[in-house]
């Protein structure tokens, strides 16, 4: 066997520090990236930070939409204790056995933000204990907090607030899944009532409320800090990057004699000197490039902004306008928050996909689903369409290509339920 040494040349693309940098910085959030900066300043000591003096009139926010321009950053702060403590605060008051006050400080903090009891496979309190703490909660929280799932939520309404409503606890206790599946003659067969009655229960128990305390959060502080801001000045649709609590990075001059030496230390002050100029071009470079994607998206949703009417567009389209890749644009609108005169949202809801229509043109997604949900709403609801029928009608009376499996993705995506599910009681 012989042996043959040869050479052959390659070409093979290495990621450096500095390209992951840039890649990474294109895909954060404003926060993020102010995030980001601190840290680097920790780590090299050729940056210096200095911090920008807030503008409070900037600091003012809505937590969902905006029509001022002085609403930079979305902002809501608390000064309240947890609704947690709040309770507890309560029982305190309302109790004095130190072991219910034990039992109901635990069960308290075992709720979640639903006021649901999530209890752990290995508990302290046997169930005679939980049992019993479950209706002490009733005396100081909304009724049916504390229930260990629906059922026992619904039962717990019906038991304090309505106990002669015998047939609607029978109903919810022995047939909660038929009423799900809303199999109205097989309640009527089993309970040996009319279909008239059966619709009256079932009126009654819309009545009551699923989650026994939906606003039960613990947060004290909530940002939504938005990235770009899109606003009108005299009458046209302006747009820039809510940069304004960003940092401005310095050179620590300092460090500048120890850049012209020949040691092992001037190595290290080189490199990382380096790494600054890096860490500003990459910055600079995620600006223009965000901006030149919002220009593009402001161009050609105009509509939106002013009446709220989405058009088809999709990342690879704007890519091509401002010629990028599609995986750029993708990165670069990751993690994104607008605020716009119409609300805030993420920067993604902007880019939708089309559907075409007989007649060569083409629809958005939003519209669909808009379409959509006001036929569902003027349905027969004693005969509501299976989502066949619906995609047929789409194609027959609206000319709009769709198939059977994405009016079932968009109306899921819209928490509508099956046709199965939205038949009412015919009586």
């Amino acid at each position: 066997m012989e042996l043959v040494l040869k050479q052959s040349q390659e070409l093979s693309l290495i990621m450096t520090f500095q390209l992951r940098q840039a890649i990474e910085l294109l895909q954060y959030s404003t926060y993020d990236l102010y995030q980001y900066i601190k840290d680097q300043e920790l780590e090299n000591p050729l940056i210096e930070l200095k911090e920008r003096p807030l503008d409070e009139e900037r600091m003012r926010g809505k937590t969902t939409s905006t029509n001022s321009s002085q609403q930079l950053i979305d902002f809501v702060k608390s000064n309240d204790i947890g609704m947690r403590e709040k309770l507890f605060e309560e029982a305190k008051f309302l109790y004095r056995d130190k072991r219910d006050l034990k039992l109901l400080n635990y069960l308290i903090h075992n709720l979640d933000d639903s006021g649901y009891l999530q209890l752990k496979e290995y508990e302290p309190f046997d169930n005679t204990d939980i049992e019993r703490g479950i209706h002490l909660l009733q005396q100081i929280g909304p009724i049916g907090i504390g229930s260990r799932n629906l059922k026992e939520c619904l039962l717990l309404q019906v038991n304090y607030d309505y106990p002669d409503e015998k047939l609607a606890k029978n109903l919810i206790e022995n047939h909660l899944d038929l009423l799900a599946n809303r199999k109205w003659n097989e309640i009527a067969r089993c309970m040996k009532i009319s279909l008239a009655k059966v619709k009256e229960l079932y009126d009654f128990i819309q009545t009551l409320h699923p989650k026994p305390w939906f606003g039960i959060t613990d947060s004290s502080i909530e940002y939504l800090n938005p990235d770009i801001i899109v606003e009108y000045k005299d009458g046209n649709l302006v747009y820039f990057l809510n940069e304004s609590y960003l940092p401005d990075i310095h050179f620590n001059s300092k460090y500048s004699n120890l850049l012209k030496e020949k040691d092992e230390t001037s190595k290290y002050i080189n490199n990382q000197f380096t790494n600054y100029k890096w860490l500003l071009s990459s910055i600079e470079q995620r600006r223009i490039t965000i901006l030149k994607i919002v220009e593009v998206l402001v161009a050609k949703q105009e509509l939106f902004f002013r009446e709220g009417s989405l058009k088809p567009l999709t990342l690879k389209e704007v890519a091509a306008e401002i010629d990028l890749h599609e995986s750029t644009v993708s990165r670069a609108t990751m993690n994104k928050v607008i605020q716009t005169p119409r609300g805030t949202f993420d920067l993604r809801m902007l880019f939708t996909s089309k559907l075409e229509t007989v007649d060569g043109n083409s629809i958005s997604q939003s519209e669909v689903k808009e379409l959509l949900q006001s036929f569902i709403e003027k349905e027969n609801k004693y005969k509501p369409l299976s989502d066949q029928k619906i995609a047929d009608y789409f194609n027959k009376e609206k000319g709009i290509t769709i198939s059977r499996r994405t009016i079932s993705k968009y109306r899921e995506e819209l928490n509508i339920p099956a046709s199965s599910l939205r038949k009412e009681i015919s009586v």
